[in-house]
């Protein structure tokens, strides 16, 4: 590990590396550049006669364009110094600007001096970001959640590979939930929990949890894990992600049951039907209420709500205590969380933007349904900023601000991509 002074000596030096400019260009540019200043410089002397412009020594007008020649060196590598300067010294607000500079020379003199001059350095721009200098056959863009042994030939690891994930934010106290949840999982489904009560060995009293993932960050929401340990090619091996919260009664619950309607009816997002539970006194939405003799519905009336019958929350909605994605589905769904939105309100009145037509792979399942208990424990978590306020209103106030926050932040995404693209976005907004 380097000491203070060699680190900043050893950053200075591999910063100055990266910028070094292309010889034969430098030669170029210091020949016309010097030359044009030359002659701006003989052009700003006194005016002269013929007769005393003939008496000049050729060696006067060689002293000028050679004085160009050195000015304009001198420029570049002061501006080189300064830009060194910006990359070492300048605070983090500034910093932005060395690193735009940065990346020009990177994709011009460093990309013409690496890869052109020499045809042996490797440089794959089909690769991903990040990994173009890196031969095809070595790029592994891809990950997965699968536990490997310490010891053993690496390929002989997995003696069986999980189809599906699901995941449940989970606190202790609903250990009871989460042990009846599981057992509903066959071995196809790989299980992660995210713990936000910080509280992780206690549930090696079950016996799939010490072949569980465990993941334990206090305070946090499931849409927070998901934005950070759930990237598309991390589950990319899964065919379904189911991500679940921990208060779900799943007594008439069949996951391999549950998956066979939802490839039948082409479903890419889905949930379980909500069956009213004594605490929660009813189902939100009629569209994600279970009907009786079905299997599946992907529309509903919702009275006053549905001026536009194919969009939510009368079609192409489902909410977001258990949700289940196809692979595809979850890639696009993953961008379009934002990264400081925690609670995830207004995601599912938004999970249509990643399926086309969205009323069609949009649905729920009736004949494998699931209990919503309405259980708060994520709400105790929080705290007040209010003094004699509640933790969990100031949860629910936080929830409000981030869907408020979220719409207006979509809007003016597709207001401004419609702009570029010269299309009036007033008519819009309620057929997308």
């Amino acid at each position: 590990m380097y000491g203070g002074n060699d680190q900043k000596m050893v950053t200075a030096t591999r910063s100055f590396a990266v910028r070094k400019p292309n010889e034969s260009m430098r030669q170029i540019v210091l020949l016309f550049a010097g030359g044009f200043l030359g002659l701006i410089v003989g052009l700003s002397l006194p005016p002269l006669s013929i007769t005393k412009v003939q008496k000049l020594n050729i060696l006067f007008l060689m002293g000028i364009y050679s004085y160009g020649l050195m000015l304009v060196n001198l420029i570049m590598e002061v501006t080189l110094m300064v830009l060194n300067n910006l990359q070492l010294n300048l605070p983090y607000g500034l910093l932005r600007f060395s690193s735009v500079q940065e990346k020009y020379i990177d994709s011009s003199t460093s990309f013409q001096e690496q890869f052109q001059s020499d045809p042996t350095k490797i440089w794959v721009p089909t690769n991903p970001r990040g990994a173009e200098r890196l031969p095809p056959g070595i790029v592994n863009a891809e990950s997965d959640l699968f536990l490997r042994r310490l010891s053993g030939i690496p390929s002989e690891d997995l003696t069986f590979i999980p189809k599906y994930l699901v995941t449940f934010t989970v606190g202790y106290e609903q250990k009871k939930n989460i042990d009846a949840a599981v057992k509903k999982f066959s071995k196809d489904f790989t299980i992660l929990l995210f713990h936000y009560d910080g509280r992780t060995t206690e549930w090696d009293e079950f016996e799939w949890s010490k072949q569980a993932i465990h993941v334990s960050v206090p305070k946090q929401t499931k849409w927070w894990y998901a934005k950070r340990f759930l990237h598309p090619d991390i589950v990319a091996p899964y065919d379904y992600i189911f991500m679940w919260d921990e208060d779900l009664g799943v007594e008439n619950f069949n996951a391999e049951e549950y998956l066979k309607l939802v490839r039948k009816y082409g479903l890419e997002i889905s949930q379980p039907a909500l069956e009213p539970s004594k605490s929660t006194k009813g189902v939100c939405w009629n569209m994600t209420k279970k009907r009786e003799n079905s299997e599946v519905h992907k529309e509903a009336v919702e009275a006053g709500r549905c001026k536009y019958p194919l969009l939510p929350p009368c079609a192409a909605f489902v909410e977001i205590m258990a949700p289940v994605f196809s692979r595809n589905a979850w890639r696009c769904v993953w961008y379009m969380i934002q990264n400081e939105f925690v609670h995830g309100w207004g995601l599912d009145f938004s999970f249509r933007k990643c399926v086309e037509p969205a009323h069609e792979k949009i649905g729920v399942v009736d004949a494998q349904w699931i209990v919503h208990q309405g259980i708060p424990s994520l709400g105790n978590q929080g705290e007040a900023q209010t003094s004699g306020k509640p933790a969990w209103r100031a949860v629910k106030e936080r929830c409000g601000m981030e869907w408020r926050m979220f719409q207006g932040r979509l809007t003016n995404a597709e207001k401004g991509y419609y702009k570029n693209k010269g299309i009036d976005f007033s008519n819009l907004l309620v057929h997308n």
